[in-house]
């Protein structure tokens, strides 16, 4: 069992490295009928890609996504889709001098403790470039949920860039894609391009938190105990590479609330439930309460710096290292989109699961 997999009906495998000659996944599961292209997944695939700052990585990739199969005069036919993103800008060279050490904070060494081998050209399967193969599944994963819910929206922000936090009374989700950070708040732009220059010129990298919201989910989605859309939702958002922490809703601010100040209190309104607040996130005993779902992930920065670090090799020495190449300062930055990929994806597995289950519906009230 190589858990190369996530998804229970809507079912994704990514294959690839970072430095092989492609990266892709497999896509079980996605209904019949639905109208795809590869146009619907390049515009998700470009908010990711590296090179589109000199914040990011200056790798250059077109990332262009090929459809190889599931898909037949335009539309889904209910047979696994196949997606392929070639790998055309490797230098595979500037990681010859650390193929037989391991970086500090990376997971070179525990790959080689589980494999007893490791592609050490850029992370291998460990690395961040896998999740190119996640925004393909998501974009595919947001076509469907439209179809069926048009009123459904997923977008991601960073909203902290090191011990630089955005104004939240500012926000403003026009602003996200006008600026290199996905910032929401247009003021914190130049506080976060002075910050992140300084750290990159040093060669060092630094931490972030990303905030990813969907509107217009219906209620009833998940399952209680073993099948919450909450833990399901935060084990997806966990596996994306460098992510160190999840929140739903208030998240950990919780533990300070009372019981009065917590509680999603409710009434009617027009013939309708409506909450007066949204601490839970949205998800209420793991199943969707109709309201907007909030989750934070927190990465750590980039492990990758050009500062000496103290490691060993694998033949048991002692080694200072540094690592050059071309990495992200702040891995947080690219992750916004992949945020928005695996809310997508866990969203569109729970509709399938509570369609299989109830027949897709929502009791009403009253």
């Amino acid at each position: 069992m190589s858990h190369n997999s996530f998804g229970h009906l809507y079912r994704v495998t990514t294959w690839g490295e970072s430095h092989g000659p492609a990266l892709g996944c497999v896509i079980d599961g996605c209904p019949p009928g639905v109208s795809l292209t590869e146009a619907d997944l390049q515009w998700a695939l470009d908010r990711r890609k590296p090179g589109g700052s000199r914040f990011v990585t200056q790798r250059r990739e077109a990332d262009e996504a090929k459809i190889l199969s599931g898909v037949f005069e335009g539309k889904t036919t209910g047979t696994p889709i196949s997606i392929m993103i070639e790998n055309t800008d490797q230098r595979s060279k500037d990681y010859g001098d650390i193929a037989k050490q391991f970086r500090p904070g990376h997971a070179d060494y525990t790959y080689f403790a589980k494999y007893g081998i490791r592609d050490y050209r850029g992370g291998g399967r460990s690395s961040a470039r896998e999740t190119a193969a996640r925004v393909a599944a998501g974009a595919v994963a947001l076509k469907v949920l439209q179809t069926q819910f048009a009123d459904i929206k997923i977008r991601a922000a960073l909203v902290q860039l090191g011990v630089h936090k955005i104004n939240r009374d500012q926000w403003d989700w026009a602003q996200v894609d006008q600026n290199p950070f996905f910032s929401p708040d247009p003021s914190t732009v130049k506080a976060f391009e002075d910050y992140l220059d300084d750290i990159r010129k040093a060669g060092s990298s630094i931490g972030a938190v990303v905030e990813v919201q969907a509107e217009g989910v219906p209620a009833g989605w998940g399952a209680p105990i073993y099948g919450k859309l909450d833990s399901d939702l935060a084990a997806n958002l966990m596996s994306i590479n460098a992510v160190k922490g999840v929140e739903i809703g208030e998240g950990f601010n919780a533990a300070t609330l009372s019981g009065e100040d917590n509680a999603d209190e409710m009434r009617i309104h027009d013939g309708q439930p409506e909450f007066l607040s949204n601490h839970a996130g949205g998800i209420l005993g793991g199943i969707s309460s109709g309201q907007t779902i909030i989750a934070r992930i927190a990465l750590k920065p980039t492990s990758s710096i050009l500062t000496e670090r103290k490691s060993i090799d694998i033949d048991g020495h002692e080694v200072d290292i540094r690592t050059k190449g071309r990495h992200d300062p702040c891995v947080g930055i690219r992750a916004v989109p992949v945020a928005e990929a695996m809310m997508a994806c866990t969203l569109l597995d729970a509709w399938l699961r509570h369609r299989g289950q109830t027949g897709g519906g929502v009791f009403s009230v009253g």
